[in-house]
């Protein structure tokens, strides 16, 4: 497959995650650290969730796998990853990773939009706040499913509907109690402090588009933060709202046939 010129949403993403590169190795550390399974901002465990299916042998692309401690949870749970990122710096921390932890699998510098990798490669196309966010959905979507073979699934967390409706595109940020953009036309976002481009879709339009791609819809699961939890790094997100209505969202879908 020719690589192809990178999008100008690509490129924008590309040089901001290489600038936030470093404020997430210490993040790194800690999720490469733990054989844990959690989900998302709070570290919500995938017991008290449940939805990742069984990896055990199976073929797996981290569709923007970041610092891919994603990846590394599923390797240790007999999976065979393979991880894609646009960020250079972000793959130079996975592989910082990789080498302390003595954990070695395949890692693509290149787009979620547009993988270098044979028809029906893989069983699972997964994304946490990867291709999820930052990639365009009509364009990522068919490229999972191109990847995946027949009854592969796909499986990917982003940030719910209603918290991008409660956000003000300001450099600041914070979510609050009101809808402050339109569910209409909801596809991208431009943040204004580092140029950075977002994607999301309302629900009815997400579940056209798995359908339209070739996928039936197994799960959607709506993130609910114990009110106990302690706060992130993410001064935007409280515990308080995060613990009252859905700041983020986990889909689960097959490929047909």
């Amino acid at each position: 497959m020719s690589p192809r010129e990178l999008s100008d949403h690509e490129r924008a993403n590309q040089a901001a995650w290489d600038e936030f590169a470093a404020d997430y190795v210490q993040n790194a550390r800690e999720n490469w650290a733990t054989d844990e399974v959690s989900w998302g901002m709070y570290g919500i465990p995938e017991a008290k969730i449940g939805i990742l299916p069984d990896v055990d042998g199976l073929d797996v692309i981290e569709m923007g796998c970041g610092t891919a401690y994603f990846s590394a949870w599923l390797a240790r749970r007999g999976a065979r990853p393979v991880g894609i990122d646009l960020s250079e710096r972000q793959l130079a921390t996975a592989r910082e990773m990789q080498a302390e932890h003595g954990l070695e699998f395949p890692l693509m510098h290149g787009s979620a939009e547009s993988v270098p990798l044979p028809d029906e490669s893989f069983d699972l196309a997964f994304s946490e706040y990867g291709a999820s966010l930052w990639c365009d959905p009509y364009v990522w979507i068919p490229e999972a499913a191109r990847l995946l073979r027949p009854g592969g699934r796909l499986l990917f967390m982003t940030c719910s509907v209603l918290r991008l409706l409660c956000t003000p595109i300001t450099a600041d940020g914070t979510i609050g109690e009101q809808l402050v953009n339109p569910q209409f036309g909801l596809h991208s976002i431009s943040w204004p402090d580092d140029n950075s481009v977002e994607f999301n879709l309302p629900h009815g339009e997400r579940i056209r588009l798995l359908r339209g791609s070739g996928f039936e819809i197994e799960a959607l699961h709506e993130v609910q933060v114990p009110e106990d939890s302690p706060p992130t790094r993410y001064e935007h997100m409280t515990v308080e709202w995060a613990s009252r209505w859905p700041c983020e969202e986990i889909w689960l879908a097959r490929k047909s046939g």
